[in-house]
Order: C-alpha cells, then structure tokens, then sequence
C-alpha cells in the first residue's frame, strides 16, 4: 500500500470565479473583489466577497436548489466538478471505500431567520420541516454522497475557520490507515446577514465600507479586519498506488498535516502564535522535511491585528528570520470561514502546478519587526517542491498543510 497521497482531483468556487483556471487568472490581478452587499443593507458592516453569477438551479435543478442552503449548493457542486477533473468513476470503484470528510464552520443562518420568525410568532407549525435538514453542517456530506454514490465513511469537521484545512488532514490521515481508497474532502461555507452582524459586533469586520476593495489587507500596517467572502473547494484525495492503477495523473501530493490547539483565548490567537507554531512544525515532521525545503506559504493572513501579527512572528521563527515568499488570498477573494482553508489548499495546488505565487492585494507597509517577503502586484515565478498553507479559527484550533508537486 502506497504511503504517498495524491490530488487528482479539483473543484474550486470562489469569488474570483467557478473553476480554478479562472480562479488564477482573477488571482493574478492582484485586486480585491469586495464590494457592496444589497443584502447587508442597514448592517453596520456593509460589504462582501460574493461567487458572482451562481445560478444553482441551472446545475442542481429548481428541486434540490429549493431543498439546499447556499453553503450546500457550492459545497455540491464543487464536489461534482472535483469528481469529473478526478475522472472518477465511483460507481466502477468500490463505492464503500469512497469517503466524503467536508469543513463547515457553523449551521447555515442563511434560512433561519425566516423559522426563526414564525416561531416567535407563535406558529410553530408554520416553521418548514426542511429548517434543520438544509442547515446543519453534516448534511453538506450526506448529499454530497446522495448525488455521487460514495458509500464510504461520511461526515463533516468544524474546526472554525481551520475546518477545511482540519478535513484534509483528517481525510489524509484515514486513506494512509487504509479506511479507504479515495476521499472527496474539502469545505464549503457562505455569509449571510447573521453572519455579518455577529463578526461586525465582535469587532472583528473591516469598517472600511466606503473603500471596499481596500477593506482586506493581510499583514499591512493599517489593517482592521477581514472581509466576509463564501466559496467551496473539494479535493479528490486517494492513494498514489490507486490512482496509478486507475490510470490518471496527480495535480499535486498531499504531504503532511498538522494540527493544535492554542488553549490561550476563545476568540484571540496565542500572541506569539504558540499553536500556530505548533502545527506548523508537526506537518514539517509529517512531511519528513526541513522548514528550508518549504519554498511558498499561503497564509492564513485574515487582515486582522492580532491574527496578523502572530502568524507573522511565528513564520519568522519557523523559518529562522526568513520565510519563503508568502501569499493571502483572503486579501482578493476575502474569507469564506469554515471553507477557507480548502480553497486556499487548492489554490496551493495551483501554485505548485504553474511555479508561480498569487499576489497579495493591498500591501503596503508591514509591522516593523514583523516582515515578511510578501508577493505583491503580479504573481512571481518560482522554482518549488513544497508549498505550506495554514489555517487557524477561533477557539484557538489551527491546522497546516504541506502539499508538494506530482
């Protein structure tokens, strides 16, 4: 049994578009697409990140897109897309060794609501007996395995913002113990007026609402705060031995994970990014190489002040003063919470395939003592092996990822 695991698989929606070619050519631009939210009208925090043009009904069909959530229609069909890169057959495979593991941050709030109303009003029987089976995190997993056939082992993770990071590494870990064959894993997440207005009062939003596609800055000295953005990216993972004898190519090699837990705040990051550290040094270990073999990070990089300055001092110590040039892709496509840490794997992925780095949007000036060799203005070539992509949610739960090329 192979002890290596292999991408072969994409799908990968964002707000820099619905498949990863057109991800990356939004990427290389290097500007942010935030932008004015109709739906946030009246909230304190006003703007987003949205998936542009997402008509679901025209791939699931006005049934299933009236049953589903939002998180579930770009964690769907995400899925569908990563399969058919994958060119899986799961029916031709065994499907009860085909498993689905999916980050989600929280229950969808997007239909709550509405529930929420009625039962305040005194009709309970009014309230839809769809509320909870279109909401709760787990069902993204079921219906993904009700459209595909995958039989395997089932279920999804939340590890806040870490969860699609969280579900890569869990999903890795199951294939190298032999649990299964392949594994659609991945996470998906969206924002909704909730959602906005719970991080708006927590402090944690950019407030700069009338400069929108200013608004998300990782690692710039006059950040204050990320930007709400939605997506879904789902790997399809599977040992190298199986996809060699299924006959199709690796994008790129799921090296190592790990993981931790700050035990330090519920919602601030260790200061001198402790945990953080803690895993990232674990997935080096799993990887069985040297910080010096890393030559590209994707960082969490949020654009908040605390969150910044703690990943930054931590890869300064990781990487003796000296990391290898590092990219935020929240900066451009903003933060998609539990799903953010599988788009920003797979946006890794396409970084290893092109040996080429994304920019980070709207750096400026960094934290003195805080430097990193930041990618800004247009992507930058480079010659690399292993890429590493971090991810760190509240409740102090981080994960990192090393991914190396096929």
């Amino acid at each position: 049994m192979s002890h290596e695991v292999a991408v072969t698989g994409l799908g990968l929606i964002t707000p820099a578009g619905s498949d990863p070619d057109t991800n990356w050519k939004t990427l290389a631009m290097g500007r942010s697409l935030a932008a004015k939210n109709p739906e946030f009208a009246g909230l304190p925090v006003d703007i987003s990140c949205d998936v542009p043009d997402f008509e679901p009904q025209l791939e699931l069909g006005p049934r299933l897109t009236r049953r589903l959530d939002r998180f579930a229609h770009l964690g769907l069909i995400a899925a569908r897309r990563a399969v058919e890169d994958a060119g899986l057959d799961i029916a031709a495979c065994r499907p009860e060794r085909v498993g689905v593991v999916l980050g989600v941050g929280s229950n969808s709030l997007r239909t709550y609501v509405a529930e929420f109303t009625r039962l305040g009003q005194g009709r309970p029987t009014a309230v839809s007996p769809l509320a909870l089976p279109r909401s709760v995190p787990n069902m993204l997993a079921g219906e993904i395995a009700l459209d595909t056939g995958a039989r395997g082992p089932n279920f999804t993770v939340s590890s806040a913002c870490a969860s699609g990071s969280t579900a890569l590494g869990v999903a890795r870990g199951m294939l190298l113990g032999d649990m299964c064959d392949v594994i659609l894993a991945g996470g998906s997440d969206s924002w909704s007026p909730m959602t906005a207005t719970c991080f708006a009062q927590m402090r944690a939003l950019s407030t700069r609402v009338d400069r929108p596609a200013l608004a998300s800055r990782p690692f710039d000295r006059e950040r204050d705060g990320f930007v709400l953005g939605e997506g879904a990216a789902v790997l399809v993972l599977e040992r190298l031995d199986h996809a060699q004898a299924r006959g199709t190519r690796s994008r790129a090699l799921l090296c190592g994970y790990g993981a931790s837990a700050d035990a330090h705040h519920p919602t601030a990051p260790h200061p001198e990014g402790a945990g953080a550290e803690q895993a990232v040094r674990q997935a080096l270990t799993d990887t069985g190489c040297a910080p010096g073999d890393i030559g590209h990070v994707n960082a969490h990089g949020t654009s908040t002040r605390l969150g910044d300055a703690a990943e930054a001092l931590m890869l300064r110590r990781v990487f003796g003063g000296a990391p290898p040039p590092v990219t935020a892709t929240k900066s451009i496509i903003g933060h998609a919470l539990g799903a953010s840490g599988a788009i920003e794997a797979a946006l890794t992925v396409l970084a290893l395939e092109r040996q080429e780095v994304p920019p980070t949007a709207n750096l400026t000036e960094q934290d003195t003592g805080h430097e990193l060799d930041i990618v800004t203005g247009r992507p930058r070539p480079l010659n690399f092996d292993l890429a590493l992509t971090t991810s760190f949610g509240f409740g102090g739960q981080n994960a990192a990822l090393v991914f190396g090329a096929a």
